[in-house]
């Protein structure tokens, strides 16, 4: 069985890499179907998001290990550990967490994989979970002023074109969001997948991020056993 492991932690780079499993660099300013320039789907320029997330203060703590270790990919898989631990009937308390180092990858016709899936709109469904980390990390307007100005001033040294970086401009300066983020969602993997990504983005140690999960989790919407199943697996991820 295939899992996400190593034995150290790796760089900025690696961890894009690990994140958006590589890909090619930005391709035309053209738009896809669901509104998503075409140059942000590619590998390469989404993981210049990634990077620009990282570089906050909020993203420096971003995923633990599970992200460290199982890049965008152990999103889907702890939230279908969860999903599936809640279908089971278990509650809880019964729950052992997924050891984040060691993560199964969920089964082919789960519905629980980030990396080949599209969002309601057909975008790229990464770059949905990444605009949930956003999201998430803005709840509190912990991303502040002095941050905007060097991330503006990041984006454009990566090379994009306008279309591109309009659409990053916009993920940044754009205030955090839980209803538009829960239209994204197609399916009910999904919806434990935006909550799993945005949970992860964040500790919740403040009223405003907690009224902010609370809020996504009734938009979503979470059934409420699943919300404490999921909250078990990111506590345990963080770690």
């Amino acid at each position: 069985m295939q899992q996400f492991q190593g034995d150290q932690a790796m760089d900025v780079g690696g961890l894009i890499n690990s994140f958006l499993g590589g890909g090619a660099g930005p391709s035309d300013q053209g738009k896809k179907a669901g509104g998503m320039p075409q140059g942000l789907v590619g590998g390469a320029a989404a993981g210049g998001l990634m990077a620009l997330m990282l570089g906050t203060k909020k993203g420096r703590k971003l995923g633990g290990k599970a992200l460290k270790y199982g890049g965008m990919a152990a999103v889907g898989g702890l939230a279908y550990k969860a999903y599936s631990d809640w279908q089971a009937g278990k509650s809880v308390a019964q729950t052992t967490p997924a050891d984040p180092v060691a993560l199964p990858k969920p089964p082919a016709d789960s519905g629980f994989d980030p990396d080949h899936d599209t969002g309601a709109d057909g975008d790229d469904f990464r770059l949905v979970l990444m605009r949930a980390m956003i999201s998430a990390a803005n709840s509190d307007d912990h991303i502040d002023a002095d941050e905007h100005r060097r991330i503006r001033e990041q984006i454009e040294t990566l090379g994009l074109g306008a279309a591109e970086k309009t659409a990053l401009f916009d993920y940044f300066s754009a205030p955090a969001d839980p209803v538009a983020l829960a239209r994204m969602a197609r399916t009910d993997e999904q919806r434990a997948e935006i909550y799993m990504a945005s949970a992860l983005a964040i500790d919740p140690d403040t009223p405003e991020e907690k009224m902010y999960l609370d809020k996504l989790a009734r938009e979503l919407p979470i059934a409420q056993g699943l919300q404490g199943h999921l909250d078990l697996e990111v506590a345990a991820a963080r770690g």
